[in-house]
């Protein structure tokens, strides 16, 4: 099945305290976003590559591409206002009969055994997403009190997520809801049981300095 990549990447920067978006910051030699994108450039199979970017990062991106002599091909969108908007804009430039992967542009650290375990998942069932364990405990807060959870029945969720084409192309024709907190949740309401595989610990999504950090020092 044919592989498109949507990767979003229209944060503004504002939990890293800089006015440079947190997919431009430098990491390793280069950009975050020029690290996520050859983490799927290098996977076996071929993948088509867009990149959603908010309208006045598109030349700034451009340049980036210049200095750093990136050269991957990937064809660049124009963003919307918000992500679930910025994915239809994406999700316009490819076909129904094809895989559609989503990905942040800020998770620069996806393993080949998590592309794998996605996109055959995907292809064999209609969706895919990773999710890892949660090793510490955790307390649900009401009001002012606080009790245990069983961290056993919950996962934290990555990306990529990955659908048939005409499946999230069919779940994005929704309007938008407050709930849609990710891709699955939009192709969830439309009745569709979404199906976990196993991803990756350091498949981190970059929202803080710190994470910065931690990012570059498994890149090195």
């Amino acid at each position: 099945m044919e592989k498109f990549l949507i990767i979003v990447a229209g944060g503004k920067g504002k939990r890293m305290n800089s006015e440079v978006p947190k997919q431009f910051h430098i990491i390793a030699g280069k950009p975050v976003l020029m690290h996520t994108i050859e983490r799927f450039s290098a996977y076996p199979d071929p993948i088509s590559i867009l990149l959603v970017l908010p309208k006045p990062f598109i030349d700034f991106w451009k340049s980036l591409c210049k200095r750093y002599n990136f050269t991957i091909a990937h064809q660049v969108v124009e963003g919307g206002d918000s992500r679930f908007q910025s994915v239809k804009n994406g999700l316009a430039e490819i076909h129904d009969d094809c895989l559609a992967i989503i990905h942040d542009g800020v998770r620069p650290l996806p393993n080949n055994t998590t592309l794998h375990n996605v996109f055959k998942k995907a292809e064999k069932t209609g969706n895919a997403v990773p999710a890892v364990k949660i090793n510490e405990s955790m307390r649900k807060i009401s009001g002012n009190d606080s009790k245990p959870v069983n961290r056993k029945e919950y996962r934290v969720i990555q990306t990529p997520q990955a659908f048939h084409g005409k499946l999230i192309r069919e779940a994005y024709g929704r309007n938008f809801e407050d709930h849609f907190t990710d891709d699955a949740t939009v192709v969830e309401s439309l009745g569709v049981k979404i199906n976990l595989v196993e991803g990756n610990f350091e498949n981190i999504k970059i929202t803080r300095p710190v994470d910065l950090t931690f990012a570059e020092a498994f890149l090195k």
